[in-house]
């Protein structure tokens, strides 16, 4: 007996990609900045670090979440 259940579609949408770049960009130059001694630049990576979630929660709530309006499924081989 078999259970057919949706696949939840793994965050590969703009939303979450938008979301994931910003965190990484956030963390690798804070890391870079905190190596140089530059708290003021740590602490401005870390927002960026905060403010990667929120982006992404609003861009999913404007319909480019996986299941928006807005988001084109594409097809994997």
């Amino acid at each position: 007996m078999s259970i057919e259940h949706e696949e939840p579609g793994h965050g590969d949408s703009p939303a979450a990609w938008t979301a994931v770049v910003l965190m990484l960009i956030g963390m690798a130059a804070g890391t870079v900045a905190f190596f140089m001694h530059q708290p003021m630049i740590v602490l401005a990576c870390a927002g960026l670090v905060v403010v990667g979630p929120l982006v992404g929660f609003i861009m999913s709530k404007a319909g480019y979440g996986v299941n928006g309006p807005k988001y084109v499924a594409k097809a994997h081989n």
